[in-house]
């Protein structure tokens, strides 16, 4: 096995995408980065999906975030080099590196790791579970772990349970974003929902992750499949993907179209946009005993209301994070459907050098882009 260690002391010289301070942006850096612990991989990035949460905590979204840091937390790559205690990954391993969970607490030992008590400190702390940055810059710490993976990167450590092994026949550049925002949609569809064949389903907000669970919907043979969007553009190619129909967000007569459309209300909703109101639009919109789905990310206070008898209509809302997945048998299985031609993920992304990542950032922003995937110089 080759041996990626060549400063001396456990070490190599890696490049990575820094954020050196809040709102600041990102900086190609070259960076120290320590080897695999025993229960880590050593992966080399091939590609990493951009995702808004990325976006976030370059901007201060996480309250406890340390600066320097970096972000990156949908990386796909090779697997190098692997700890001592690994036994179920080997280096040549084609990867995509998924959330982290601790593996000890009720919701982890009840195979829920997306809800794991640990989760958020394991994703935004900067630092491994020990306390510990592996990313360092002339012996200064440069936090990383972000995801415990920090994939902005040429090269990243990350626990080896978190790396999910692909079939090699499968587009590794493509697929990173399965690890977090291009599972949650289809998960919450397929893992949560569970639709059966002629139930309606609404999709609110197409961008990545609600046009990947459209795409589940049309897997599951919702009907009708209904997307909500503000942008003329995303709702064309939500017709494209699956939807039967497509509407413009306008509140209360968007509210009539559907219930039109589906004689009542629909059997299912998926939001993804976490603005309130359109969350209650999506609630509002459910028949009796609809379930509406939550899987977009509203900041620490964000409020909403519903009328109580909407609910005692036998209505059920929920929030759903990475889709309710366990990511080492569900992204196997969205991978088959994308080879298979059922998932085409490939038709949302758009990819960049890894030197243009601002620009991809600020085609994420503006919505010019639905899901930026980095192209690493391996």
């Amino acid at each position: 096995m080759k041996s990626f260690f060549f400063l001396g002391l456990d070490e190599m010289e890696i490049t990575a995408a820094v954020v050196p301070a809040r709102l600041a942006p990102f900086e190609l850096q070259s960076l120290d980065l320590a080897g695999p612990q025993a229960d880590e991989v050593l992966v080399r990035i091939v590609a990493s999906g951009m995702c808004h949460t990325d976006l976030h905590a370059r901007d201060g979204y996480f309250p406890n975030l340390p600066y320097p840091i970096v972000c990156g937390h949908e990386g796909a790559g090779i697997v190098e080099e692997v700890g001592a205690a690994v036994s179920d990954l080997a280096p040549g391993d084609p990867v995509v590196i998924s959330f982290p969970w601790c593996g000890e607490c009720e919701p982890c030992r009840a195979e829920k790791p997306s809800y794991c008590v640990q989760g958020r400190a394991l994703k935004s702390s900067g630092r491994r579970a020990d306390g510990s940055t592996p990313m360092s810059r002339d012996g200064a710490p440069v936090y990383s772990c972000f995801f415990q993976q920090s994939s902005f990167a040429t090269f990243a450590v990350a626990p080896a349970k978190d790396a999910v092994k692909l079939r090699r026949d499968a587009p590794l550049e493509l697929l990173g974003p399965l690890g977090c925002g291009l599972q949650t949609g289809p998960g919450a569809v397929l893992n949560v929902m569970q639709p059966e064949a002629g139930r309606s389903i609404a999709i609110y907000g197409v961008g990545g992750v609600g046009l990947a669970g459209l795409m589940a919907a049309k897997v599951a043979g919702c009907d009708p499949i209904i997307a909500v969007d503000r942008l003329p553009g995303r709702l064309t190619l939500a017709r494209e993907l699956g939807a039967t129909h497509t509407i413009e967000s306008r509140g209360a007569e968007t509210l009539a179209e559907i219930r039109k459309i589906t004689g009542g209300g629909t059997h299912f909703a998926l939001e993804t946009s976490a603005v309130p109101e359109v969350f209650r639009l999506a609630v509002d919109g459910l028949r009796g005993l609809g379930t509406c789905v939550l899987v977009g990310s509203a900041r620490a206070g964000n409020e909403v209301s519903f009328e109580m008898p909407v609910l005692q209509g036998g209505r059920t809302v929920r929030g759903v994070v990475q889709g309710d997945s366990r990511p080492r048998e569900f992204i196997p299985r969205l991978v088959d459907l994308f080879m298979e031609g059922k998932m085409p993920l490939d038709r949302l992304i758009t990819r960049y050098d890894f030197a243009d990542i601002n620009r991809a950032a600020a085609d994420a922003t503006s919505g010019a882009t639905i899901k930026p995937v980095l192209k690493l110089p391996n």
